[in-house]
């Protein structure tokens, strides 16, 4: 299956917090979307590897992704190494995506910022012909390389390269991150486990404080916000939001 956009996130809820919005009005424009999950966010502190496929599927399904896969690498612990690339490489190839979302390059978290890398490491891999990966049939998968690879902020204030408008899916996209009850504070829910960094009502609400932040630069409710290192083309103005500011 080719796909429009892959994004891809070091944890389970990675995608949802930081560019659910933005694929949820693609797919709304009738774009096929997927979603690659790096670890299965093991080390987390509340819940575990079967609550966070089962969170994960639901939000999957909130947001319309075509397919949602997870690459089983060890949270906390996977490396930006040849073994790594390789295996994201032949992701990248099989769906052959125009673009990546993908974690912020430094961040709190420092699988954040190592995932970034070996994003962008396996993006531009997959485009060199001598690199070799192979399909799930055992056939030579041709080169692929990434139009755009687009970094959507984390934790930490990056001054970003784009914002997206998310106004109209602001309620959708929130919706998504609220799927993962066992490590956000979502109101009417059973809390279970110890009080982390991510699950008092104040985180959620700064994610929305930050999509309020963005949405005001551009003149609009909410927004996401990306870094990219490749410069951003337009072929017409017609792509802008155009609202006084």
């Amino acid at each position: 299956m080719k796909l429009d956009i892959l994004a891809i996130g070091v944890h389970p809820d990675d995608v949802e917090l930081g560019c659910s919005g933005s694929m949820i009005i693609e797919i709304k424009k009738g774009k096929k979307a997927g979603i690659i999950d790096l670890t299965q966010g093991e080390l987390g502190t509340r819940g575990d590897a079967d609550t966070r496929y089962a969170e994960a599927k639901k939000a999957a399904e909130i947001i319309g992704v075509s397919v949602r896969e997870n690459l089983k690498m060890r949270d906390g612990f996977f490396k930006n190494d040849e073994e790594h690339q390789l295996k994201l490489v032949s992701v990248i190839r099989k769906y052959q995506p125009e673009i990546v979302f993908a974690n912020i390059l430094h961040d709190r978290h420092p699988d954040h910022g190592r995932a970034g890398h070996l994003i962008a490491d396996a993006c531009f891999l997959s485009g060199l012909v001598k690199v070799k990966t192979k399909d799930d049939k055992g056939n030579d998968q041709e080169k692929w390389r990434p139009k755009y690879i687009f970094h959507y902020l984390q934790d930490w204030y990056h001054e970003p390269d784009l914002l997206i408008d998310v106004s109209d899916v602001m309620e959708q996209r929130m919706k998504s991150v609220e799927a993962y009850t066992t490590q956000f504070h979502v109101e009417g829910q059973e809390q279970d486990g110890l009080e982390t960094y991510i699950s008092t009502p104040d985180f959620l609400q700064s994610v929305v404080a930050r999509a309020r932040l963005f949405g005001r630069r551009i003149g609009v409710k909410y927004a996401e916000g990306f870094v990219s290192e490749k410069k951003i083309g337009l072929r017409s103005l017609d792509a802008l939001v155009l609202m006084e500011t």
